[in-house]
């Protein structure tokens, strides 16, 4: 298998919703993040999306995202991402420092002709949450993720 490379998603969260569940094995959080920003790559557009996310126990961030991308050309793709935003240790200041990892798989779907091939593909991405060089306590983080399309080659004997 090998990775091909389609789109740069940069985000951010204008609005969100959340409530804290105590209770005597520690506290999570559920958070419905409404989502906006831009994709750049093979797909260009604007993305407009929500998260239904979960804050584990131990700190680490489900991610249950659909959202939309609408192309430059005029396509619609929707697409559905899972993942975990992993917590801070050393071990992640020293590999990621500013910002919180991100990993996910995405599936997409578009009945525009050009996107068509998106529907049967599997792709994984990278990101990372990032603090906005501004200082805006309504707005503190913008997202990037790194989105590749993971492609089947056979497996050697």
């Amino acid at each position: 298998m090998r990775l091909e490379p389609l789109y740069r998603l940069r985000f951010d969260y204008p609005e969100s919703w959340g409530v804290d569940i105590k209770g005597d094995a520690g506290e999570e959080q559920q958070l419905l993040l409404y989502a906006s920003g831009t994709v750049e790559g093979k797909i260009r557009g604007r993305f407009r999306g929500a998260n239904f996310a979960r804050r584990r126990t131990d700190l680490t961030f489900v991610t249950d995202f659909r959202g939309a991308i609408e192309t430059d050309d005029g396509a619609t793709i929707v697409l559905e991402c899972r993942g975990f935003g992993r917590r801070r240790t050393p071990e992640y200041d020293r590999t990621s420092p500013g910002g919180r990892q991100w990993v996910a798989t995405i599936v997409h779907l578009s009945d525009g002709e050009k996107y068509r091939w998106l529907n049967d593909a599997v792709c994984v991405g990278t990101g990372q949450v990032r603090p906005k060089p501004e200082k805006n306590p309504d707005n503190p983080t913008n997202l990037v993720l790194d989105v590749a399309e993971l492609i089947w080659e056979p497996i050697p004997e």
